[in-house]
């Protein structure tokens, strides 16, 4: 032992005894829960966050936007919090984009979901605008041609595009009913829990779950507050 430590040094090479490694950035770490949504961060998390999201809803991207830092970027990442996706779909062009990020698989959920809140307005506008002329027509059309039509309109199938998803993989999204219907539910479930948690008041996105309390009608600041008394770092 003696000659090989010799050794070492005379070839400058240098020993760290007992050091440990960088600590995993959990924030890389997506999964699904056994009902089908995504969860992003440590499974093992001290602090369950759930966010009951609308992609269409702008106060779901100021959210994002203002949370980001510390939530994702903090707690997290440490470790000890991890954030399970509910989504609640409002109308088509929500659910045209929920379709499409689910479909991006565990890589590509994150990045893609916050590509999109990032974009929001853009291409809300441009949907919206879409359905104002030709919502009666695209009525007509079979369920996945729908959504394809409002993502070409809207700029989503182009925002997707730019990170890999090819337009097969586009039309094979919308064509999933298994999919489709996984979403469907775990809609109505995210409908479900809101409402009960508002009222006698219609619920609305975003609300909150921290370990199986409900948060309704509040703002980053004061869910960081229910977080950090949770355990959250």
């Amino acid at each position: 032992m003696r000659y090989l430590l010799g050794l070492l040094a005379v070839l400058g090479v240098s020993l760290s005894v007992g050091a440990s490694s960088a600590a995993p950035d959990w924030s890389t770490t997506v999964g699904k829960t056994v009902s089908g949504n995504y969860v992003i961060g440590n499974p093992n998390a001290k602090v369950k966050l759930v966010e009951y999201v609308s992609y269409t809803c702008p106060h779901c991207g100021e959210f994002l936007k203002e949370s980001g830092p510390v939530l994702r970027g903090q707690m997290v990442r440490s470790g000890s919090t991890r954030i399970e996706v509910r989504g609640a779909i409002r109308e088509k062009l929500d659910q045209t984009a929920q379709m499409l990020a689910r479909c991006s698989g565990p890589k590509g959920f994150a990045g893609t979901t916050d590509a999109m809140f990032a974009q929001q307005e853009a291409w809300v506008n441009r949907g919206y605008g879409y359905l104002q002329f030709n919502e009666s027509r695209i009525k007509l059309y079979p369920e996945a041609s729908k959504m394809r039509a409002l993502a070409d309109a809207s700029g989503l199938a182009d925002l997707v595009k730019a990170r890999g998803m090819t337009d097969a993989a586009i039309n094979a999204c919308f064509a999933n009913q298994a999919e489709l219907a996984t979403l469907a539910v775990n809609s109505d479930h995210a409908w479900a829990a809101m409402n009960a948690a508002t009222a006698p008041e219609p619920g609305g996105t975003p609300t909150f779950e921290v370990n199986g309390k409900l948060y309704a009608q509040i703002d980053w600041k004061g869910l960081e507050k229910i977080l950090r008394a949770a355990g959250a770092k």
